[in-house]
């Protein structure tokens, strides 16, 4: 879940509507082109002054997911903001300029941004202004997401693309989030999400990318790793969303392959890849851009952050430390260059693996990141807990830690170990 790969999934997009189906390589971590109001600050309650172009919709629903994570509920003005993008069919686009126009054919809809909305805006409907609003919102962005599944289970960046390992992971842990069980979303072959998700799983027997996954068979059918596809589906196939917590008992991720692959087991395969790649430096690197004279890796700090929460998730946090005290000492000017959604993934990191983020490092993430858009309301007026169960479980649910889920990955992993 790059910070930038909003802008390399839409490329990708292009690609797939203009026939070539060519697979990108990850994006560089580098900030999109800064266009920022005039006075500086951020427009009608959008979170940072890049451009949005790209990550409007992504980088707010991550900074409402990494608020919610640390007790803060987002300003009204805020969640209007990210309402306002959302098309009439529940859809959302990467980014709409001009939201008095509705969409409409041209318009392209972006099922990642879609589901982070989906899950952001079910983060915070119990302290919004109009929680009935929201909630529609939800249901709509949920509804138009099972219309455009693929046959085979997934989903491409944009419907109607083949299915790649990144969209459909993001939109499983969104549903996952919002109550919804992903194996229930079946298609019109009767295929599931993780059906699709078994397909782009690199089996252990792969000399290069053991137990990986990759985010789409290239041209000759080949499965090759990639890491940021690995951490969405090792996250999705354990039921779990960007927001989660260390799952119990730790346990070292092993690679093996079973008679009849099951998405727990490649699941935890994923988590044994990126335990291996985080080994080798202490961090993920990504390749030199093509024709760049720089030919030499650079730190990939997104998908850093995005390994670290998928190992916790899956038992493995020990394995994930070093790469979190990587970050710690390292991060600081890439998150300050990039913006929200680095603040967020770091939040969510840190959160994974139990370490306080207004702490981390010499940083206060929260606190940077709440300085990046309206202030969000403060934690004893958005998140004081009440009687009434129905009223409070959602909020507990982000602060606290997504427990259930935690429980299932408990599951998991004694399953892997039976077998």
């Amino acid at each position: 879940m790059n910070t930038v790969r909003r802008a390399a999934a839409a490329l990708a997009a292009a690609a797939v509507v203009l026939g070539t189906g060519a697979a990108l390589p990850a994006a560089a971590d580098t900030p999109s082109p800064s266009a920022s109001a005039s006075d500086g600050s951020s427009p009608g309650g959008l979170y940072g002054t890049g451009d949005p172009t790209y990550d409007g919709v992504w980088r707010q629903s991550l900074a409402f997911l990494a608020q919610r994570g640390t007790g803060f509920q987002p300003s009204d003005q805020s969640v209007d903001w990210l309402l306002g993008q959302q098309c009439a069919d529940g859809s959302f686009s990467s980014y709409r300029a001009d939201t008095t126009k509705p969409c409409d054919a041209k318009t392209m809809r972006d099922t990642n941004a879609t589901a982070l909305a989906v899950q952001a805006l079910g983060a915070v409907r119990r302290q919004a202004a109009e929680p009935e609003k929201v909630n529609t919102a939800v249901t709509a962005g949920a509804d138009w997401l099972r219309s455009v599944q693929n046959k085979d289970g997934g989903w491409s960046y944009t419907p109607g693309g083949p299915s790649d390992a990144n969209s459909t992971s993001v939109i499983v842990g969104a549903l996952s989030a919002t109550g919804v069980r992903p194996g229930s979303f079946t298609s019109t072959e009767g295929r599931t999400p993780y059906d699709t998700l078994l397909t782009f799983a690199v089996p252990c027997s792969d000399k290069d990318g053991a137990g990986a996954f990759a985010y789409q068979p290239d041209k000759a059918g080949k499965l090759l790793a990639n890491a940021d596809a690995t951490a969405a589906a090792t996250l999705a196939g354990l039921g779990k969303s960007v927001v989660s917590t260390k799952a119990s008992p730790d346990q070292a991720p092993t690679c093996q392959d079973l008679t009849e692959p099951t998405i727990e087991r490649a699941a935890l395969n994923g988590a044994s890849y990126l335990a291996k790649a985080l080994a080798k430096t202490g961090h993920l690197t990504t390749p030199p851009m093509p024709g760049s004279t720089d030919t030499a890796e650079k730190p990939d700090f997104g998908n850093t952050a995005d390994a670290v929460v998928a190992l916790a998730a899956a038992g493995a946090a020990k394995e994930a430390q070093p790469a979190l005290e990587w970050l710690e000492k390292n991060s600081a000017a890439w998150a300050k260059q990039s913006g929200p959604a680095a603040y967020a993934q770091l939040i969510l990191a840190a959160r994974a693996t139990e370490t306080d983020p207004r702490e981390f490092g010499t940083a206060d993430l929260v606190e940077q990141l709440n300085a990046l858009g309206p202030a969000p309301k403060s934690p004893d007026t958005s998140a004081a807990a009440t009687s009434d169960d129905e009223e409070s479980g959602f909020d507990i649910w982000w602060i606290i830690g997504i427990g259930m889920v935690v429980g299932v990955g408990i599951g998991f992993l004694v399953s892997g170990r039976k077998k």
